[in-house]
């Protein structure tokens, strides 16, 4: 059955939509007037749940102003000419503060241009619709349908790569969004293109995964808490599941269709499309729970209005394989940026925020695919640094910035880059080679 314009399943998309900003505008409301008695804990409910950016941390334990300034103080004494040579300050093991960090870097790579994020936000979008229209149109034409199947594959694949690779950079977009870095001005905006961009265009409910990806961030390289990245010690593989064997002994045949197990069946972090389920929600209260849920039915709507009006066959054709192709490219990018030889995990006696941020990885994919992919590749140490303060079009200027004065104070040994432009060899062989496993060796536990 086809649907045409004003069909129900459109009807009810719209409807979701204006159920979720109507819900983001009023909790919105909600925090700017909780000037009252209890104000506190609405604030603090709204972190919690998700519906406002929580402040980013430091490793350090925080103190009354009198006794940072004491501090301060005494440093000076005690460091002098030392101190005086140096553009960040570090910690007993010789990290450095993320405050120092953030003090050394040009303070326009912490500017939020509105105007800016929904350029790019525009740009992404044709580059979706675009690619995707063409697509659809081959596969409806005479000429497509008078072709041997074989002929028809070869003839949609160069178009199926280009929609899911814009379809790539469109999620980056949504990335930005689920950061509170598309507008700090209006925060509802965050919500409407972090919406579009991932429930509609990218088929990834939005308010979920925000929710787990935030989780990442704060426990990133943590080898228990840490969200997207599950981790098993290589000497324990013995000891797995007998399902967690299976899927290791599998591991080869998997790399396409990984983030659609993470999405629908919640492994390893909860559920994404039914937000009831797995430990992402165990904190959550009913009401965050049922946002989420907004956000996987506008997913659900988009793709079964797409599945009616287009067939089971052309649907398959022109949105599952872009798809797909999109998924690879995420789960690729996220995979190698938290992978390497050398890189260390942590457990909650040796963890630390800034530690494990510096075990994260930038990787050079090449100038035009860096640029295309909105940096999220080689500015990927910097964005969990300051994951809500720098956005996407700062992050390059942002890691040169810290990178030359790494390099002044003979602090490379830090920073981890890598060139990978062989990007599609590397993943297949990491994943082979490792696939969830850290080295006992690389565990940090005191």
């Amino acid at each position: 059955m086809k649907y045409i314009n004003g069909s129900p399943s459109q009807s009810m998309l719209f409807c979701l939509l204006v159920a979720v900003l109507s819900t983001e505008v009023a909790d919105s409301f909600t925090v700017r007037t909780s000037t009252t008695k209890g104000s506190g804990r609405k604030v603090a409910l709204k972190v919690a749940t998700g519906m406002i950016s929580p402040p980013i941390l430091d490793e350090t334990i925080q103190t009354s102003k009198s006794h940072k300034k004491l501090r301060r103080k005494n440093e000076d004494n005690d460091n002098n000419s030392k101190n005086d040579s140096l553009l960040l300050s570090y910690d007993k093991e010789g990290y450095p503060k993320l405050g120092s960090i953030m003090k050394v870097l040009p303070k326009e790579c912490f500017q939020v241009s509105t105007k800016k994020s929904l350029f790019y936000f525009a740009l992404d979008t044709i580059a979706v619709l675009g690619s995707i229209g063409a697509l659809y149109a081959v596969v409806t034409s005479s000429v497509y349908h008078s072709m041997a199947v074989w002929q028809q594959a070869l003839t949609v694949a160069p178009f199926q790569l280009l929609a899911g690779f814009a379809m790539w950079c469109q999620w980056c977009i949504g990335h930005d969004a689920g950061h509170s870095l598309i507008s700090k001005k209006y925060k509802w905006l965050n919500v409407l293109v972090g919406e579009v961009s991932h429930s509609i265009f990218c088929l990834t409910p939005f308010i979920p995964w925000q929710l787990s990806h935030r989780k990442h961030h704060k426990h990133h390289n943590h080898v228990e808490r840490d969200y997207s990245h599950q981790w098993f010690v290589r000497e324990q593989k013995d000891d797995l599941e007998w399902w967690m064997k299976a899927s290791h002994a599998t591991r080869n045949f998997q790399l396409p269709i990984l983030y659609f197990v993470y999405l629908f069946f919640g492994i390893p972090d909860g559920g994404h499309v039914i937000p009831f389920y797995g430990r992402l929600w165990e904190d959550y209260n009913l009401k965050t729970k049922c946002r989420g849920f907004l956000s996987s039915c506008v997913s659900i709507a988009t793709a079964g209005s797409l599945w009616a009006w287009m067939g089971t066959s052309n649907f398959t054709v022109v949105c599952m394989v872009p798809w797909l192709v999109m998924s690879f490219w995420l789960f690729m990018v996220t995979y190698l940026q938290h992978h390497s030889e050398d890189g260390k995990l942590y457990t909650d006696k040796t963890y630390t925020f800034v530690k494990g941020a510096f075990e994260t990885v930038d990787r050079s994919y090449g100038k035009w695919t860096n640029r295309f992919s909105h940096h999220m590749m080689d500015g990927h140490v910097m964005h969990h640094l300051f994951f809500e303060k720098v956005p996407h079009y700062q992050l390059e200027r942002a890691t040169k910035s810290l990178t030359e004065t790494l390099q002044k104070e003979g602090r490379m040994d830090l920073y981890k880059s890598i060139e990978t432009k062989s990007y599609t060899k590397e993943i297949v062989k990491q994943f082979n080679d490792n696939w969830f496993f850290a080295n006992e060796e690389q565990i940090i536990r005191k």
